[in-house]
């Protein structure tokens, strides 16, 4: 179970309206943290127990001439951990005095500390975790907002994670409390909220970042969602997916950089894996991250300035000049120029050049 940390809109120096931050946190659930107590304060009152019976000759009870038993000893260890003090039984003999002094005592602020403990840390977890939400948003630059954490969500999480994106760089932003779960499990900010909305945008940390990514389950969500991105973050890089190919042209008018045809994509793949499955087996190690081959893009050398792209070594698939991708054949790129980025083929995984 993971421990969430939350702050919603009513609190001081929050979020914005509509929106609620959750900061992950430690993975010990809130019921093993309070047994872990539970049993420290009841390890605490026994160990006092069993040294006021183990020195019952060193008390009395004032109302009780037989002596000391256990029970009498646990009753003492209650009443005086929890600073009670009867008075009816109490120490009489140097030896049980000291004892008390040096172990009952600190036993005593051990107990009270875990039960008082337990209540202040209930009261100041908002104002903490206010806290580290606005030193959050005030540090948070250069990241990734990932709206939508469903299955394409997902994978572009892993994508980037692969890429090398640290998990601090990264925020999804969803209004299912169970995919923000999830997300919180590996160790991302998540805020909860509708995404068409600037507010919950602004949330994430948007005019900060460097990319969007629109992962959502309905298209139509997908167009208010970039429209609103993009006129809040003119300069940001937005990736959007769409399930019907008829709606890239609205993407693209909403202002996406990229648009990915999930449906049709899935759809060429499924037709393709019946007649060439090879070819399937290729694509997919191309585009996952963590071993084999796959595809990435890096800056022409000066040694290469003036070359042709077809030359190479590495197998290049496009160059990129001034925004536009040209195939390696095209005419405007058959002579490299100083930064141009080349899209080649390079292998993934730690040793990655």
């Amino acid at each position: 179970m993971v421990l969430r940390s939350r702050v919603s809109r009513d609190v001081p120096g929050g979020p914005a309206a509509g929106a609620t931050v959750f900061m992950p946190e430690g993975r010990v659930g809130p019921v093993v943290a309070l047994l872990r107590r539970l049993f420290l304060a009841l390890g605490a009152l026994t160990a006092a127990a069993l040294i006021v019976y183990f020195q019952r000759d060193g008390y009395i009870d004032n109302n009780n001439d037989d002596g000391i038993g256990l029970i009498d000893a646990f009753y003492y260890a209650t009443v005086s951990l929890s600073t009670t003090g009867y008075g009816d039984v109490v120490p009489v003999t140097e030896s049980a005095r000291l004892w008390t002094i040096l172990v009952i005592t600190p036993l005593r602020l051990l107990f009270l500390i875990v039960l008082v403990g337990t209540t202040v840390e209930l009261l100041t977890e908002r104002s903490r975790q206010a806290f580290r939400i606005r030193r959050w948003r005030s540090r948070v630059r250069n990241h990734v907002v990932v709206v939508g954490y469903g299955t394409k969500g997902q994978a572009a999480v892993t994508t980037l994670r692969g890429d090398g994106h640290d998990v601090e760089h990264i925020v999804v932003v969803d209004t299912d409390r169970g995919r923000l779960d999830a997300a919180s499990a590996l160790g991302l900010v998540t805020v909860r909220g509708d995404a068409t909305q600037s507010s919950v945008l602004r949330t994430a940390g948007l005019p900060h970042a460097t990319a969007l990514v629109v992962a959502t389950n309905r298209d139509d969500t997908a167009v208010m969602v970039t429209l609103t991105a993009r006129e809040m973050a003119p300069k940001i890089t937005i990736t959007a997916a769409v399930r019907e190919a008829e709606n890239v042209h609205l993407l693209r008018q909403s202002g996406a950089d990229s648009v990915v045809v999930s449906a049709e994509t899935a759809g060429r793949l499924l037709g393709m894996a019946t007649t060439t499955p090879a070819v399937v087996s290729v694509v997919e190690d191309l585009i996952s991250p963590e071993a084999g081959m796959s595809i990435g893009e890096r800056v022409v050398t000066e040694a290469e300035v003036g070359g042709s792209p077809r030359h190479l070594r590495d197998i290049v698939l496009g160059v990129v000049r001034d925004g536009h991708v040209h195939a390696i054949d095209a005419p405007e790129v058959d002579a490299l120029e100083r930064g141009d980025r080349l899209l080649c083929v390079r292998r993934a995984g730690p040793d990655e050049g």
